[in-house]
């Protein structure tokens, strides 16, 4: 069974950090390249950061450059997104996504974690 685990959202107020995993299993987590995409109430989904297969290399929407990390530790088949100086337009639900190098859509998503910036 393919799985794929969000976890660390909550409350925040504005300017404030948060920390999100997201925990793979059922598939050879090191054979793809993984990103987080948000949904804000009421709107599509928006991408927000992704990562290569071992790390080498990240890309990051403009919202969340300078911002936002994206990692990833393959030994433990999680990836992370750590955001800083967080404002309330960064309300949503954050999905992790697994892509197959070969293929140019993502195979695989998660159940979404909410992450609330207010005060």
């Amino acid at each position: 069974e393919v799985q794929l685990v969000e976890s660390g959202g909550g409350l925040v107020q504005p300017g404030g950090s948060l920390g999100l995993a997201c925990v793979g299993s059922g598939f050879t987590f090191s054979n793809y390249a993984m990103s987080w995409v948000r949904q804000a109430p009421g709107k599509g989904p928006e991408w927000v950061a992704a990562i290569t297969t071992r790390g080498g290399s990240t890309t990051y929407g403009d919202s969340a450059k300078g911002r936002f990390t994206i990692s990833r530790d393959n030994a433990k088949s999680t990836v992370y997104l750590q955001m800083n100086s967080l404002k309330p337009e960064d309300t949503a639900v954050y999905y992790c996504a697994a892509r197959e190098l070969s293929r140019p859509e993502y195979d695989y998503w998660g159940q979404g974690t909410q992450v609330t910036v207010s005060s």
